[in-house]
């Protein structure tokens, strides 16, 4: 029996995007993961134990502003887009639900969760919030309807300068930690195992939530971006 060839993404304009086919399908999917990715952001704060890069200066932020962390991150999220503009980066649909409704459900989890208290209760949380986060993730890259407004300023800077996309991603992300850690975000061993962690968890999930598109939407296979 001939074994089935791995589900690839596709590199598509954002109006190809909305042409290849199974939409409701993707929408419904783009959602849930953008959800899923809100909540487990929330939980990540009620753990104490540590933020991703981006979360950590959002969350510095709020300290200094008011502002409740869901609003923060819709506000970096429509600048980190302003920055696309030089990069020539053009955004789909998913990229704006991104900006968007991550910020919404993150009020939410923030919202339901209960702060965790004790060392068993923190590291439980995080854990949980780990593997949401990256189910969230898998779902949304997955539904093919365009990068995140930060993974898109990562890949700008790399098509743009031609710096390595590990180059860009390191540089951007410990600039915004730093930043976000003299204001006050929560950073711990968390934070490390985020790091080490989300990207090989995401792509367990993504392995199973690409969903395939129209033969004749597809283009050239890209690399698995995280959000």
């Amino acid at each position: 029996m001939t074994k089935a060839a791995p589900r690839e993404l596709s590199q598509l304009t954002p109006l190809a995007q909305l042409r290849a086919g199974r939409l409701p399908l993707r929408l419904l999917q783009l959602f849930v993961g953008l959800t899923l990715f809100g909540v487990a952001m929330a939980g990540f704060v009620r753990s104490g134990l540590g933020l991703a890069p981006w979360d950590v200066l959002h969350y510095g932020v709020t300290l200094h502003t008011g502002l409740s962390l869901g609003t923060v991150v819709i506000i970096f999220g429509f600048l980190v887009l302003l920055l696309w503009i030089p990069l020539r980066q053009m955004p789909g649909l998913g990229t704006i639900a991104n900006v968007i409704w991550i910020g919404v459900s993150a009020d939410i989890g923030l919202a339901i969760l209960p702060q965790a208290e004790g060392i068993p209760a923190q590291i439980g949380m995080f854990a949980a919030a780990l593997l949401v986060n990256a189910l969230g993730g898998g779902l949304y890259i997955g539904s093919q309807l365009g990068p995140g407004p930060r993974d898109g300023l990562m890949t700008g800077l790399h098509s743009r300068t031609g710096i390595s996309l590990r180059l860009a991603r390191t540089g951007v992300e410990v600039l915004v930690l730093v930043i976000g850690w003299l204001l006050g975000g929560i950073v711990g061993f968390g934070t490390v195992i985020f790091a080490v962690a989300i990207g090989p968890l995401t792509q367990v999930f993504l392995r199973y939530c690409i969903i395939e598109l129209r033969p004749t939407a597809r283009e050239e296979p890209v690399a698995t971006p995280r959000v």
